[in-house]
């Protein structure tokens, strides 16, 4: 069936199924050691709170049935137990129905996560990673060729995402245009990296030419994807390679990661064989020569294509509009959406410190000391840590906190609770309790100004990061207090 078929992708097939299937892994690990503290039955906000408020049809879930943390468990282990068979090729050993089944499994497992994930879950890469790994669930099996329609599907994927991100930047902040926001972005970035402040601390001038090459890399190159063999696997490398500069200079979950994976569909067999052959390492398509799909795949995969080429008119529509949406679901089901980030650019880092003191009395006397988060800036001495592909959902919170969120509220006044009782679970997720398990009889939350130390203040301090007191974001609590307000 030479016009369904693509036989010169069947190592692309591999690598987007495997790879997608590895940020799985990820994702459920999330899953297993956050969601509880987060939102489960006991959690900063509850799920089974969110199902009573919200109606099935806004937010699909095997959750909807029931919530507890015990099935929430059974879902996190049953996602990471499938993804780790897909990423050591098992389903895809046999027929076409089977690798198709074991992805849609994680799509459900994973939607159901998501849709009831609240502020914790509203990340682009979420819905990025819904949409690819029910793209990829119709690839096939070593026993077919790749679909070319699917294969098509994928780098449209590849091209909403860059493109996306590269009009709303744009369109934006004018940072972008004057080529002068990455004077900023390396230092008031979500959650820095070990080697973002040196980035931040290169000559303004080559920040220029990194915006300037990011408009190239995000406006045009990804309508090469669209092109014929070699230029699409050249499109696909350039890519490959900006990615690969922003994982080295920040922490961006899975986005960056997934997208390396994604724009390997577009990278014909010839091309891997060019690339590796030069390093010594001889590519063969995986399960040898392949036969002609059944007829019921063939009507499966066409009837979906379909579906997400009617759906794609939502996204395209965004992609034109001068009020182009970030980060954007059309369908309940996160399916052919609308992408983007960064599209302002936020010029002076403000990071809350939380504090807690076993003093009866707040006041002027107590003896505060800072709860340690994993990720998020903090101890002005502390190199930040590579934490990407994972995700720390507590600290990208406390980002956008600092930021002046109002929604981030919600869940930080509970968050102060958990810290009042001393919640394990809630311990757990951070770096360094100063209370060792026992209960603080206060907190509050202070604001500060970051920016990273010059080259002459390191020497001299050995501090990463200096910072300035700007004042209190949240007085003095204790539980009585908390409770009241909650």
């Amino acid at each position: 069936m030479e016009w369904f078929d693509a036989d010169g992708y069947t190592v692309a097939r591999a690598v987007v199924q495997r790879g997608v299937a590895a940020v799985y892994v990820v994702a459920f690990v999330a899953v297993l050691r956050q969601f509880r503290p987060l939102l489960g039955e006991h959690g900063l906000l509850p799920v089974p709170v969110f199902v009573r408020r919200v109606p099935w049809r806004s937010s699909p879930s095997l959750f909807r049935w029931r919530y507890s943390d015990g099935l929430l468990v059974a879902v996190g282990w049953a996602g990471l137990v499938v993804a780790l068979t897909l990423v050591a090729g098992l389903p895809q050993a046999g027929p076409p129905w089977v690798p198709m089944v074991a992805f849609l499994v994680l799509w459900g497992l994973y939607l159901s996560v998501v849709n009831v994930g609240q502020v914790f879950y509203g990340f682009g890469w979420e819905s990025l990673l819904l949409e690819a790994g029910f793209l990829v669930a119709f690839l096939g099996s070593d026993d077919v060729a790749p679909p070319v329609t699917v294969l098509a599907l994928l780098w449209w994927l590849v091209l909403r995402l860059e493109l996306g991100a590269g009009l709303i930047k744009w369109r934006g902040d004018p940072a972008w245009r004057d080529l002068t926001a990455l004077y900023y972005h390396h230092e008031t970035q979500p959650m820095p990296g070990p080697l973002s402040r040196l980035f931040h601390l290169l000559p303004r001038p080559l920040h220029r030419v990194e915006v300037a090459a990011n408009h190239v890399a995000q406006l045009g190159v990804p309508f090469l994807l669209l092109a014929p063999g070699p230029v699409a696997s050249v499109g696909a490398g350039v890519i490959v390679v900006t990615q690969l500069w922003l994982v080295l200079s920040g922490n961006f979950a899975w986005l960056n990661w997934l997208t390396i994976v994604l724009a390997c569909a577009a990278v014909d067999d010839r091309a891997w064989a060019a690339v590796l052959g030069v390093v010594g390492v001889d590519v063969v398509a995986p399960g040898g020569s392949a036969g002609d799909p059944p007829l019921w795949f063939v009507a499966v995969v066409l009837a979906v294509s379909a579906l997400c080429v009617g759906l794609s008119w939502f996204p395209l529509r965004n992609l034109l509009s001068r009020h182009q949406r970030m980060n954007a679901s059309f369908n309940v089901w996160h399916l052919v959406n609308a992408y983007g980030a960064f599209g302002s650019i936020t010029r002076r880092r403000t990071e809350v410190v939380v504090e807690g003191t076993r003093s009866a009395d707040p006041g002027a006397g107590a003896q505060w000391q800072e709860y340690g988060f994993r990720g998020k800036p903090g101890d002005v001495r502390r190199l930040p840590r590579q934490f990407a592909p994972y995700h720390l959902r507590l600290d990208w919170g406390m980002w956008f906190l600092g930021l002046g969120s109002s929604t981030q509220l919600r869940w930080f006044v509970p968050f102060l609770g958990r810290l009042l009782e001393a919640d394990r679970p809630t311990l757990r997720l951070l770096a360094h309790d100063p209370f060792d398990g026992e209960r603080p009889r206060w907190v509050r939350a202070r604001t500060y100004r970051y920016r990273y130390a010059r080259p002459a203040e390191r020497r001299v301090t050995g501090q990463r990061w200096v910072r300035e007191d700007t004042g209190l974001l949240i007085d003095a609590l204790d539980l009585a207090t908390v409770a009241r307000r909650r």
